[in-house]
């Protein structure tokens, strides 16, 4: 059982934040604090739940500069985009608080007079966010104001990379949410499952890994709550021919690499329409070897170090593993000089002459290296995407909106992205497919895993 968690910094292996593990008598004070918090909550009105979102949200956003900062030191994205997550923050969270009016507003439906029927959505009570380290701002916000929204109490749960995140969005709370209603708890594994079985919560969101993702499950069997599960992806773009080559290039080497790849829908392999392959890798290894790896707190730096020395040894693996079946590497090992082999620290690396033969074209990286195939059509393109465990996202890339349409319809995933990728829009639904998860956040649909649907029918009055 943890005692204790401790934030490793991928910058220079050593000790960033320790923190105690909640105990049992913590936990349980949380949680009933929630229970009491969230049925206060739910009677207040609409527009003044909204009113405080706003301003808990807006106080996070003023904190940007020192967020960053952290940001950089727990999880190794260069500070230079820190200030990119917590503006994303803010726009996601300010879209939802707009959303919520339409997505609760009762639906009414015809009713001869002078009976009435509708649809009311309830809250659920106290709801359980656990978030992960890679994007730890943006993906916590996707159920945290929601679900305060629509009249829940929240606990949430972060990552043990990043647990100043969670300090930091409730400091910015306090004050301004009613006391209980928004906390965090620093749990070990086997607490974070116990919580997720006590009858205090109502519902949960977990973000992480597909194994992570059956562990929550487990969990809560039996409880017959609502789990929303945003898991892995082994997200793929197809180029086809009639593409714009230089825009594809250069947003799938930003969609592979930014964060170091580590993005759940982050591009992972690539097919190109065979006319336009050799163009394609050209100019995509040449925008590779333009970015800058190095330290995170530089400003100049564009490539960090992956969150720890172990998830680098395992991306690692795998284009080793390409390579000895056949893959060709065009990053030679001097494009960037200086790599610890033992540290967090890993170039980029485009590999080509690859099949799905390779771990590395049908299993989840998670790290700063990308695959490239030609093919020789749209049906080879679509069997070719669709062939792996995951679906959260796929990108085209044609000037043919028709086609794109009708590839869409074929791609077994949850968002279809044309000439662009790596991009979530608060006003869609943010869903995946197979092994990538169950449920969605985000747009008016995303109210639903937040809430309970309660109908109301009466006849007329006696």
């Amino acid at each position: 059982m943890d005692s204790n968690l401790s934030c490793i910094s991928p910058i220079d292996g050593s000790v960033f934040v320790e923190r105690p593990c909640a105990s049992g008598a913590e936990t349980d004070a949380a949680l009933d604090a929630a229970v009491a918090a969230a049925r206060a909550w739910r009677a207040e009105p609409l527009a003044q739940r909204a009113r405080l979102c706003r301003t808990f949200v807006e106080r996070v956003f003023a904190d940007s500069r020192r967020l960053s900062l952290e940001l950089a030191r727990q999880m190794g994205r260069p500070i230079a985009y820190g200030p990119g997550e917590i503006g994303g923050f803010r726009q996601r969270a300010l879209r939802m608080i707009e959303l919520a009016d339409e997505a609760l507003a009762d639906i009414v439906t015809a009713t001869p007079p002078p009976g009435r029927r509708f649809i009311r959505r309830e809250p659920l009570g106290v709801f359980l966010t656990i978030a992960p380290w890679n994007y730890p701002y943006l993906t916590a916000v996707n159920s945290i104001v929601p679900a305060l929204m629509a009249g829940n109490a929240v606990v949430l749960k972060h990552s043990h990379q990043t647990p100043l995140v969670a300090e930091r969005l409730v400091e910015a709370a306090q004050g301004v949410l009613p006391d209980g209603l928004f906390s965090y708890l620093h749990l070990g594994r086997e607490a974070t499952a116990r919580l997720v079985g006590d009858p205090r919560i109502a519902g949960a969101a977990f973000t992480g890994s597909v194994a992570g993702g059956v562990d929550i499950e487990q969990a809560a069997a039996g409880r017959f709550i609502p789990v929303g599960l945003e898991l892995g992806g082994k997200d793929p773009a197809y180029v086809r021919a009639d593409a714009d080559v230089a825009s594809a290039v250069e947003n799938l080497v930003d969609g592979a690499f930014f964060n170091s790849g580590q993005s759940c829908c982050g591009i992972e392999r690539i097919y190109v329409a065979r006319p336009l392959f050799r163009d394609f890798v050209e100019a995509f290894r040449a925008l590779t070897l333009a970015y800058r790896l190095g330290d995170p707190l530089d400003p100049s730096t564009t490539l960090g170090p992956l969150v720890r020395a172990q998830a680098a040894r395992f991306v690692q693996g795998q284009i080793d593993e390409a390579v000895a079946a056949g893959a060709k590497a065009l990053v030679p090992r001097d494009a960037f000089p200086g790599v610890d082999p033992a540290s967090a620290y890993l170039a980029p690396q485009v590999l080509v002459d690859v099949d799905h033969s390779m771990r590395v074209m049908r299993e989840e990286t998670f790290g700063p290296v990308v695959g490239i195939m030609p093919v020789e059509d749209d049906a080879e393109a679509l069997a070719l995407m669709n062939d792996s465990d995951l679906g959260l996202t796929a990108s085209l890339w044609t000037r043919d909106t028709d086609a794109a349409l009708a590839l869409g319809g074929e791609l077994a995933t949850g968002t279809v992205f044309l000439n662009r990728c790596d991009y979530l829009d608060p006003d869609l639904a943010w869903t995946g497919a197979k092994n990538s998860g169950r449920g969605c956040s985000l747009s008016l649909l995303g109210y639903g895993q937040l809430t309970r649907a309660k109908s109301y029918n009466f006849a007329r009055a006696l």
